[in-house]
């Protein structure tokens, strides 16, 4: 039987010290009450989470911060967004949490569902799992008025964009002045005293070109708009039409005539500097809509994520 050999390895050289660790560093920022913790950068990770509003869009490499979060919203299958799927469901078996939910491109759902085969194959096990297949219009209940909405994007790929919208009911303006038994005398009756009014807080576009999503209002009036921009350069245009993302020329046209309250921009490509690109962008847009924006990746504006107490030590046993 041939010996398997292996080579000495230079520890040394390694530099543990002063490697970093992308999952410790996911940077946390407070949009009016919406908080956002998360970690990108183009080709690298992808991962953005709304913990209180319990979704995680995209997973990257599934980072300890994201784990309690109980729905993951996958944009595409490019691996800097989707590494994590496998990790991110084993992970929250592992400490007794309900099976993790993944709403994905429905033309991803048999892939995913292959993917779990065969980590099951490695593991001695399949995590459980609930893999949703979504279609642009589908939408998806969260909790109690408030539900997932999925919306074409642009990308080359099956991939979708998503909307979490609040659903409230309010009582009809020309009833306000009714009291409670006369209300209770026209639900009676039959008559519809109350109507729906939709509140969408996030709007997530994954990686994308410009496409028919700048026209849908949900995605152009959403409390915050989480929008790529990976390009700066005036000579990497056509990296990003290849590519099907955004140049910082497209998202500057693209904002400018938008109501969001922020845009919250990602995917940075690791050619540019956050500061080069914050200075590259303030001289494309009015002032007005500068003050609505905050990079993802600016750490002069978050702060350290920390991470959740659900999870086990370091070093625990499985």
């Amino acid at each position: 039987m041939q010996q398997v050999t292996r080579p000495e390895r230079d520890f040394g050289s390694l530099q543990t010290d002063k490697t970093p660790h992308v999952n410790e560093r996911l940077l946390e920022h407070h949009l009016d009450d919406i908080r956002i913790v998360g970690y990108s950068v183009a080709g690298e990770e992808t991962v953005i989470a709304a913990p209180e509003l319990n979704v995680c869009f995209d997973i990257g490499k599934a980072p300890a911060d994201v784990l309690p979060v109980d729905h993951v919203l996958l944009s595409h299958g490019h691996m800097d967004h989707a590494a994590g799927i496998a990790y991110y469901l084993s992970q929250r078996n592992f400490v007794g949490n309900a099976p993790g939910t993944i709403l994905a491109p429905e033309r991803l759902v048999d892939p995913i569902k292959s993917l779990l085969h065969v980590w099951g194959q490695i593991e001695g096990h399949v995590t459980p799992a609930k893999i949703v297949g979504m279609q642009p219009g589908d939408e998806y209940q969260i909790r109690r008025g408030l539900v997932a909405r999925a919306f074409r994007i642009n990308h080359g790929v099956p991939s979708l964009g998503f909307v979490i919208v609040e659903v409230r009911r309010k009582l009809k303006p020309e009833l306000i002045d009714k009291s409670g038994p006369e209300l209770v005398a026209l639900k009676k009756q039959g008559i519809e005293i109350e109507y729906t009014m939709e509140v969408p807080l996030i709007a997530y576009c994954g990686d994308t070109a410009e496409g028919d999503w700048v026209q849908y209002d949900m995605v152009r009036k959403a409390k915050v708009l989480v929008l790529e921009c990976t390009f700066f350069e005036a000579d990497h245009v056509k990296r990003a039409r290849a590519g099907y993302h955004m140049h910082v020329k497209d998202v500057a046209r693209i904002i400018d005539r938008f109501d969001n309250s922020h845009f919250l921009l990602t995917h940075v490509t690791r050619r540019t500097a956050i500061g080069h690109a914050k200075r590259t962008l303030k001289r494309l847009v009015s002032d007005e809509t500068y003050e609505r924006v905050t990079f993802l990746m600016d750490r002069r504006k978050g702060k350290r994520a920390e991470p959740p107490l659900e999870l086990p030590p370091p070093g625990a046993s499985r």
